[in-house]
């Protein structure tokens, strides 16, 4: 059921079950993240690893505290700025949090989500939820409650319907586990955002090497192949690709260049005014968009490699074959 009851939303969660939620970034599939049973639904509805941890949401830092999370002095500096919103701070887990959410590490990915009914649920709740994206694993996250209905309505009790979701893009991870804070995850907060606040980080996921991209994540949002549409999806520049495939069934998604190449209902222009908030916005949509279409392939753009940017080219390397 789609709706915006948040005490039947409450009632599911409280009876072990789960809840599709909204937030600013994605709308994400919650469980009580202090149920084992209920977060092991989470990664058979999703089909995804058990390795693979989850971020717990809640409503302010104080509760975090309350159960048993020791936050570091640059992650509170980052929260005062960023906290409501899409950034999510790697920290050492506490006994209360189970095994379960953070893969066996001792680590676990906490956020406070900017999205006001979800906000309002989680101050009526007693404890965190435990939310990946609402998708099956590995493919291209939902940004609108009718994105969850279509795959997961069949077997999830209650989806939360908070409308499109206004960033559009997963929150930015970054990791306090070392002297040192380490961006793990571009997304929402950008890398040049967090540094005018706490000073030089480590960027990993800027290095040239994939090693961020791995089989075997310390936090979410590190798989190597992630948010894959169903057709081939080559993230390059789309010139180079257009004598490869016919161009009659060729689809282009960019940041604001038109090609004539395609036709114009296979031309995806993200942002025409080349903004990267509304490119990053639309993004996971027009992906979902232009995989119900009848193409033989996809060439999305390299984005400008700065701000938003950043995470929009992760997304959709990680959704690429080359």
């Amino acid at each position: 059921m789609v709706g915006a009851n948040i005490q039947a939303a409450i009632s599911h969660l409280q009876q072990g079950h789960l809840v599709a939620i909204p937030t600013e970034t994605v709308y994400g599939l919650a469980a009580n993240a202090f149920n084992p049973e209920a977060v092991a639904q989470i990664f058979a509805v999703k089909n995804r690893p058990a390795f693979n941890p989850l971020i717990i949401h809640t409503n302010n830092l104080s509760r975090l505290q309350e159960w048993g999370l020791n936050l570091p002095e640059k992650m509170l500096q980052l929260a005062a700025h960023f906290s409501p919103g899409p950034l999510t701070y790697v920290i050492p887990k506490s006994d209360v949090i189970p095994d379960i959410v953070t893969a066996g590490t001792q680590a676990v990915a906490v956020r406070i989500p900017n999205h006001p009914l979800t906000l309002d649920l989680l101050s009526k709740l007693d404890f965190p939820l435990a939310a990946p994206s609402a998708n099956p694993s590995g493919y291209v996250s939902p940004t609108t409650a009718q994105h969850v209905n279509q795959q997961l309505g069949h077997v999830i009790p209650y989806i939360l319907d908070g409308g499109a979701c206004e960033v559009g893009l997963e929150s930015t991870i970054i990791s306090f586990l070392d002297h040192t804070p380490t961006l793990l995850r571009h997304g929402g907060v950008t890398l040049e955002q967090i540094e005018q606040v706490i000073g030089k980080i480590i960027d990993k996921p800027g290095q040239s090497g994939d090693d961020i991209l791995t089989d075997n994540p310390v936090a979410p949002g590190q798989l190597a192949k992630h948010y894959a549409t169903k057709h081939l999806l080559i993230h390059d520049d789309p010139a180079l690709h257009f004598n490869k495939f016919n161009p009659l069934k060729t689809a282009v998604i960019s940041f604001k260049t038109i090609y004539t190449q395609v036709p114009p209902q296979f031309q995806f222009i993200l942002s025409s005014k080349g903004n990267l908030a509304e490119a990053a916005q639309k993004l996971f949509a027009v992906m979902r968009l232009v995989d119900t279409m009848e193409v033989d392939v996809i060439l999305a753009e390299k984005f400008p490699d700065e701000g938003l940017g950043k995470a929009i080219n992760d997304r959709l390397k990680r959704a690429s074959v080359i």
